[in-house]
C-alpha cells in the first residue's frame, strides 16, 4: 500500500486528524485506546507491587511469560512510602520493555486522600511525575502515566473532579504527552458515580483528549447488572474505561469477576487483576501466585489467567514489539513465536495460536536461541552476556547481535 493509500485508510477510520490523534505513541482516539500505528490497544494483564517489593523486578517477565500484554506498576512519590527513584522507573520501563509489556506506572501514595490522612494529594503526584520526567521523554509508545491511585476515599470526593483537571493540565503543561489513567474516587469504586458523571468533562479538559478512566472493581461491583451498567455507559458515550484493578473475592463483599471478565470481553475494555503476589493485611487471597513463584498459581491467579475470557486466550501483544496480532514475532525457523508460553500444552516448545503452529520462546523449539528480529533487521541476542563492552551490540552464530532493550534496539 502506498503512504497516500495508508492516511487515506487512516482517516476512514479514525476521520480528519486532531491533537488527540496526532499525539505521540498510546493514544485515544472515539474511546478507544490506540498504538501509535492505529492498532486498537486492549489491555489484559495484572497489578505488580513494585514499591513495597523493589526487589522483585523478575516479577515483570513472569507476568509476561504467562500471556500479559500489560503490567500495572506500584511506584512511591515519596510521600508515603520509599520514593521511587528517576533512574528506577526507567529501569522498570527497560524491563516491560525487554518482556513485550506495556508498563501501567501509578502513583500510590494519593490512595483514599480526604478520608486517609497518610495519603498525598493528585497535585503532589503530578509533581512527582514532573520530577522524573527524563525518565519517561521518550517512552510514550510503552508508557501510560496513571496519575494516582484512587486518590480520593468516601470523603470529599466531589474534589475528585477539580483535582484531576488541575493534574491532568499540570502534566500537560509541563510536556508530558503520555496517554494518562486517571482512577476513580470512593477507593477507586465510584459508588456516588463521580467520575462516571463527570468523565466527559475531565476528558473534554485534557488538550491532548488521551486520558482513559480507570474504575477498581470489588464489592461494590457484586452482581453482573452493576459491572455492565457501568462499563457500558463508557463505551456507549465512547468514554475510554478500563478495569484498573479488581479480585475474585474481597472484605468489602464479593466481586463478580466472572462478569468483569466476560463483560470486558465483550466491550473490548481492558482489565488488570490486582495483584501478582505480596499481599497482606488479610487479603492475602489476592495474591496470583505463592510467594511471587511463576510456578504456583493461586486459585485466583489460575482463574484470571487460564479461566474463560482469561489473559492466556484473550491477551494480545503490542504491536510496537513486532508481530502481528499478539504474536511475539518469527522464530529462525520461520514459525511465529506464540504469544503466551500457556499454548505449549506439552512442553515441548510448539503451541498453537491464530489456526496455525508457533514457538515458545527460548525453548529446544526456538532452535537457533536468537530471541527475534530487531528493529534495524539484525537478530536479537540469546543473552546480554554477549555484550561484552555494553554498547548494545554481540557477537553469536558468527554474527552480530542486539542486545534486547539497549540502546542498540532503536
Amino acid at each position: 500500500m502506498t503512504i497516500a493509500g495508508l492516511v487515506g485508510v487512516l482517516l476512514s477510520v479514525f476521520g480528519p486528524t486532531t491533537q488527540a490523534e496526532a499525539a505521540t505513541g498510546l493514544r485515544v482516539s472515539n474511546g478507544r485506546l490506540y498504538e501509535a500505528n492505529g492498532n486498537e490497544f486492549v489491555m489484559r494483564g495484572v497489578n505488580h507491587a513494585h514499591a513495597w517489593y523493589p526487589d522483585r523486578t523478575g516479577s515483570i517477565a513472569d507476568i509476561a511469560a504467562k500471556g500479559a500484554n500489560t503490567v500495572r506498576i506500584v511506584l512511591s512519590s515519596g510521600d508515603r512510602w520509599t520514593r521511587t527513584s528517576t533512574s528506577e522507573v526507567s529501569s522498570l520501563i527497560d524491563r516491560c520493555k525487554a518482556a513485550r509489556l506495556i508498563c501501567v506506572l501509578e502513583v500510590h501514595d494519593t490512595t483514599g486522600f480526604g478520608e486517609d490522612s497518610a495519603a498525598a494529594s493528585l497535585d503532589k503526584a503530578a509533581d512527582y511525575w514532573i520530577s522524573i520526567k527524563s525518565a519517561l521523554t521518550g517512552q510514550e509508545n510503552y508508557v501510560v502515566v496513571n496519575i494516582g491511585n484512587e486518590p480520593f476515599g468516601n470523603t470529599g470526593h466531589s474534589a475528585w473532579t477539580g483535582a484531576t483537571k488541575n493534574a491532568i493540565s499540570k502534566l500537560r503543561t509541563a510536556g508530558l504527552h503520555h496517554a494518562l489513567m486517571v482512577d476513580a474516587p470512593n477507593w477507586g469504586q465510584d459508588w456516588s458515580n463521580t467520575m462516571r458523571d463527570n468523565a466527559a468533562s475531565v476528558f473534554d479538559s485534557d488538550p491532548d483528549r488521551n486520558t482513559v478512566f480507570s474504575i477498581h472493581m470489588y464489592g461494590v461491583y457484586d452482581t453482573a447488572a452493576e459491572v455492565q451498567g457501568y462499563l457500558n455507559h463508557f463505551v456507549g458515550n465512547r468514554l475510554p474505561i478500563v478495569v484498573g484493578e479488581f479480585g475474585d473475592q474481597h472484605s468489602d463483599g464479593n466481586p463478580d469477576e466472572d462478569a468483569i471478565m466476560a463483560t470486558a470481553r465483550s466491550l473490548r475494555v481492558g482489565y488488570l487483576g490486582w495483584s501478582w503476589s505480596g499481599n497482606g493485611g488479610g487479603v492475602e487471597y489476592l495474591d496470583m501466585v505463592n510467594g511471587f513463584d511463576a510456578g504456583s498459581f493461586t486459585r485466583w491467579g489460575n482463574r484470571l489467567f487460564n479461566g474463560s475470557n482469561g489473559i492466556s486466550t484473550t491477551s494480545e501483544r503490542a504491536t510496537v514489539y513486532g508481530g502481528v496480532n499478539g504474536n511475539d514475532g518469527t522464530a529462525p525457523n520461520g514459525y511465529p513465536y506464540c504469544a503466551s508460553g500457556s499454548s505449549d500444552p506439552d512442553g515441548d516448545g510448539w503451541g498453537w495460536e491464530s489456526s496455525r503452529s508457533c514457538v515458545v520462546r527460548g525453548s529446544a523449539a526456538d532452535a537457533a536461541g536468537n530471541g527475534g528480529t530487531a528493529p534495524n533487521g539484525y537478530p536479537y541476542c540469546a543473552s546480554g552476556s554477549s555484550d561484552p563492552d555494553g554498547d548494545g551490540w554481540g557477537w553469536e552464530s558468527s554474527r552480530s547481535c542486539v542486545v534486547r532493550g539497549s540502546a542498540a534496539d532503536a
